[in-house]
């Protein structure tokens, strides 16, 4: 096979990274054409450019979660639908959780790029659509047990041709969602930005020509997977393993079990979960690709900020995850809220290489995506309106910084959504937005806060948690202590009664819901920590003088100052106490 022409190093940066723009200025298209808050604020979308194999070579700057997922699932699309079958100005639709994609709210528009009426390259967007159908507004509950009653599953289809949109098949979607004038918006904004992706990389290829581009790409993947693998010689080889627990399925109370197994040698990284849970008749399976996805982002973590994320990545990582199992399942299984189990299989793999590298690791963080989402009829008669958002917590303490308070870490990356755009769009009133006192895992560097939020509305809703760690809280590393477990409460000021991680209720007009995340777990012994550091979180109201006193040693004085000898006391028996339980 012949060999293509070397690509002088200074064209192939400049392509790099116009490839990289190329993706980013996809993105960016679909974000400003956007109706939902959950695609034009929270960014709950991604957008990737692929060779004529199908092999992903640039991806823009959003969620990490769904550009592991479309390296999966825009090659299965493309095998299923028929590469012989697209003419130019096609687009594929497809959110086929079992064909090799994620769950049925995450919609992938796949589109071929023709130069000189050949195939050479193909763009994608996946954007998560605020509903699909099912059997709760935004196609999200603790209740489902197989994939049909999760929302309007769609084979891949062509709902673009010639560079426009069928109509018709835009209607039928349309059809079979509570929220037609957001999700038709939403799939204009994907068509939006795949035109986008089409143009620029036509013009690449205008621009330097086709030997010259395929060449490069060549290159590049092959110098990813160079930096990846010399990264990966860094580590100490060896494996490394941990096991994380979820709450519970969202149809029975057992908790669920995911087992990771890193191990790092000269052929690269492998984890393998086949020490997992059995999938389940429940709504938290996860597929394949959600799997691959958090896998890869913790691989990702390790290497440097410029290594390009591109199929070379891919080559030095293996994730071995039996069909049948809670991260893989076969269908029809419900995998609704598989993005909680994929989460969780991120930090337990996360969990498992701190022993490897534990000075480049945080602890844990928040552990979920938190989906809420509520419906109900719409302030103008005859519509329905849906809202979905995922829901910031603490991130991890980490060698030599705090833990992030508020925010969604890791393969998520998304926005909170703010107050102000919520309650001008929808019948609900935000009553409380604030910090978590003393939600942090105490240590040396503390996690972060977790984020609460209480929700009241004007009228009748059905409202949905889809979440995670309200038994099993964020685990500290390196001597830090764990955080405290996320709190999910209806009628917080008053009957507080508590609820699980996964339900749908109906609410009436006044009722509250209080969803209260956990914060992230601590890094280093908390007896270590900083007393002045300690104090400015008292001062701040982070913790309460109580848990300064608990969890860090450090007493206050009758001025409200630190008290040295004290704090020096109390902070020998917080020592004393650990290293006996050490025994």
């Amino acid at each position: 096979m012949a060999q293509p022409p070397a690509v002088d190093p200074i064209l192939l940066e400049v392509i790099r990274y116009a490839l990289g723009a190329a993706a980013d200025e996809m993105a960016l298209a679909l974000q400003r054409a956007a109706y939902s808050t959950n695609i034009k604020t929270r960014q709950d979308f991604s957008c990737a450019i692929f060779d004529r194999e199908v092999r992903v070579v640039a991806q823009s700057f959003s969620q990490p979660v769904h550009l592991g997922s479309l390296t999966h699932f825009v090659p299965r699309i493309i095998a299923a639908y028929g590469a012989d079958e697209l003419q130019p100005g096609d687009g594929v639709l497809c959110n086929d959780a079992h064909l090799g994609g994620v769950h049925l709210n995450d919609v992938c528009l796949v589109a071929p790029v023709f130069h000189g009426g050949e195939l050479v390259a193909y763009v994608a967007a996946i954007a998560h659509h605020v509903d699909v159908g099912g059997g709760t507004p935004g196609s999200l509950t603790g209740l489902s047990r197989e994939i049909y009653q999760e929302g309007l599953r769609i084979a891949p289809v062509r709902i673009m041709a010639g560079g426009r949109i069928d109509e018709r098949l835009l209607r039928l979607i349309a059809a079979n969602v509570r929220s037609p004038r957001e999700t038709s918006g939403d799939l204009r904004a994907q068509v939006a930005g795949v035109h986008v992706g089409a143009r620029r990389v036509a013009e690449l290829i205008e621009r330097h020509g086709w030997a010259t581009l395929s060449a490069a790409i060549e290159e590049l993947l092959a110098y990813s997977e160079r930096r990846v693998r010399a990264a990966i010689g860094r580590l100490p080889a060896g494996s490394y393993a941990a096991t994380g627990w979820m709450d519970n399925d969202g149809v029975s109370d057992e908790p669920v079990r995911i087992e990771v197994r890193v191990d790092i040698g000269a052929e690269g990284v492998r984890f393998d979960l086949s020490g997992s849970d059995a999938q389940r008749p429940c709504p938290i399976n996860a597929t394949y690709a959600m799997t691959l996805s958090n896998c890869a982002y913790a691989l990702r973590v390790l290497l440097d900020d410029d290594v390009p994320l591109n199929a070379g990545f891919y080559r030095a990582l293996e994730v071995v995850a039996p069909p049948g199992t809670i991260v893989n399942a076969r269908p029809p299984a419900a995998v609704g809220g598989g993005w909680e189990t994929a989460f969780r299989v991120c930090e337990t793999a996360l969990q498992a290489l701190a022993a490897a590298a534990p000075e480049r690791m945080a602890a844990g963080s928040k552990g979920c995506l938190c989906n809420i989402a509520f419906g109900g009829p719409a302030r103008r008669e005859g519509e329905r309106f849906v809202f979905y958002e995922t829901m910031g917590g603490g991130y991890g303490g980490r060698a030599k910084r705090d833990g992030m308070d508020a925010v969604q870490p890791h393969g998520q990356n998304t926005e909170n959504s703010p107050v102000e755009e919520t309650e001008a769009g929808y019948p609900v009133r935000i009553l409380r937005y604030a910090l978590v006192p003393d939600s942090e895992g105490a240590g040396r560097q503390r996690g972060g806060l977790g984020l609460r939020r209480d929700y009241s509305f004007e009228q009748p809703v059905t409202f949905s948690v889809l979440a995670d760690r309200a038994r099993f809280g964020p685990w500290g590393l390196a001597g830090g202590q764990g955080a405290p477990p996320a709190r999910y409460t209806f009628d917080p000021e008053g009957e507080a009664r508590a609820l699980p991680s996964k339900f749908s209720v109906q609410l009436q007009p006044g009722e509250v819901i209080s969803v209260q995340m956990a914060g992230g777990g601590g890094y280093g012994p908390p007896w270590e920590r900083d007393p002045a550091l300690v104090l400015a979180d008292l001062r701040d109201g982070k913790i309460t003088p109580a848990r300064a006193r608990a969890a860090y040693g450090v007493i206050l004085d009758g001025r409200g100052e630190v008290d040295p000898a004290a704090t020096v006391a109390a902070r020998a028996e917080l020592r004393l106490a650990a290293e006996e339980g050490q025994r």
